[in-house]
């Protein structure tokens, strides 16, 4: 007889789910969109540059599993069956993200941020907690978040090796797509943060992307 899962059971499936697919290739998540690495050639990298672009698209890759916890984390609180709706479609197409920056990695020879579990808690309970609290505010955090996404990806765009334009055009990408799940964010009703609560939202991620770079 199946049972009705609790807020927990599906927090634990889901996390399960997702970060044994980061590991193990027979059970990871499929992109929908071909990564647009595929299109540029491999480069000649250096030891020290293939170590820099590893370690920023590590950050990459953990800031996804950061989204796919916030998405599902506040599509497991969200009032209005449209905004619960928006929050699942939006860690779907962040799915895409995740694999070109496992990929990628793979690629440059390195792995996935170790901390990736733990990331993972911490942004599910800080989505369930925005959908709690209402939509207005659940979309508004998401569009604060990927703001400060995009200034990540802008410095990442600055920081790469110039020869790598693999790394390059991943991020590009997912720079676009970024921002337009921001202003949809916003035109779904989501309030506009204030600068206070955005700077202290800044020294949280910048403490995920130190720690994510080298671990």
């Amino acid at each position: 007889m199946s049972r009705t899962l609790t807020p927990l059971d599906q927090f634990i499936t889901r996390a399960d789910r997702l970060l044994r697919g980061i590991t193990h290739t027979s059970t990871a998540p499929k992109a929908e969109r071909p990564s647009p690495a595929h299109k540029q050639p491999e480069a000649p990298l250096k030891a020290h540059e293939r170590k820099h672009a590893a370690g920023l698209m590590r950050v990459n890759h953990a800031g996804e599993v950061c989204a796919q916890a916030l998405y599902r984390g506040q599509a497991l609180t969200a009032k209005l069956p449209q905004v619960r709706n928006d929050m699942e479609r939006a860690a779907a197409e962040e799915v895409d993200h995740l694999v070109w920056c496992q990929e990628r990695l793979d690629e440059l020879g390195s792995h996935a941020s170790y901390l990736n579990p733990l990331w993972y808690g911490l942004s599910f309970t800080l989505g369930a907690g925005a959908g709690l609290v209402g939509d207005r505010v659940s979309l508004g955090f998401v569009a604060a978040t990927e703001d400060q996404v995009c200034q990540h990806l802008e410095s990442h765009m600055k920081k790469l090796p110039v020869g790598d334009r693999k790394s390059r055009a991943v991020v590009e990408q997912m720079l676009d797509d970024e921002a337009r799940h921001a202003d949809m964010a916003l035109a779904a009703g989501g309030m506009r943060f204030p600068a206070p609560v955005k700077s202290l939202m800044t020294m949280v991620s910048k403490v995920m992307t130190e720690t994510s770079y080298r671990l």
